[in-house]
């Protein structure tokens, strides 16, 4: 037993019982990115909410308005979990979805609030493994940078803690949905190797 882990004996999901509708990925010619890059707001208060009127949402993101006369590829919940299910907890060599922390029932997406606007949400809860977990913020960030980084930019994206489930849970989530606590992770040299690792286990 590993003393020094929050969790030295989590619950492990065998990976072939995990709902799954994996695609052959195709290699990318994109210039590669940084993983904080999405976090940039590409559109009014992208990690709040908003006080845009629907007018500014329907033409604020370029990638959103390109989407003008031509079918847009629908995305849902299992898309979203297969996006973030392999991310690979930063303290056991699994990923999250093997450990439980992130869960197909807990993902929804929303779509646009307005006819007028194209922004839909994607909301992920997270289940720690033990309500004393220390990197409860940590899983979480790497969450959201993951699906940023996914998703087209006519998504917003909102990570929270499950409630009940850690006992950070308050703060985690104050830090997750602050904008300005997000920009300064983006100078943590730490912080940023740390969420690399757990994204590197990503297709």
């Amino acid at each position: 037993m590993d003393a020094g882990k929050d969790n030295a004996n989590p619950t492990i999901i065998n990976p072939n019982d995990l709902p799954s509708r994996r695609r052959r990925s195709t290699p990318s010619t994109a210039k590669p990115r940084g993983i904080f890059d999405a976090l940039v707001p590409q559109y009014p208060d992208v990690l709040g909410p908003s006080t845009a009127s629907p007018e500014e949402l329907s033409g604020v993101s370029d990638s959103a308005s390109s989407d003008d006369g031509a079918e847009r590829e629908e995305i849902d919940e299992q898309e979203v979990y297969d996006l973030i299910s392999t991310i690979t907890d930063p303290e056991h060599p699994l990923s999250l979805g093997s450990l439980g922390v992130v869960n197909l029932d807990d993902i929804r997406i929303i779509p646009p609030t307005s006819p007028r606007s194209r922004i839909s949400s994607v909301q992920v809860l997270i289940t720690p493994t033990t309500s004393a977990c220390s990197l409860t913020t940590v899983i979480g960030l790497g969450v959201k940078v993951r699906l940023m980084n996914a998703l087209p930019a006519r998504f917003r994206v909102d990570v929270r803690i499950k409630e009940g489930t850690s006992s950070s849970a308050d703060e985690a989530n104050k830090q997750l949905g602050d904008k300005e606590r997000v920009a300064a992770a983006m100078e943590n040299r730490n912080l940023i190797n740390m969420v690399n690792h757990m994204l590197s286990s990503c297709e």
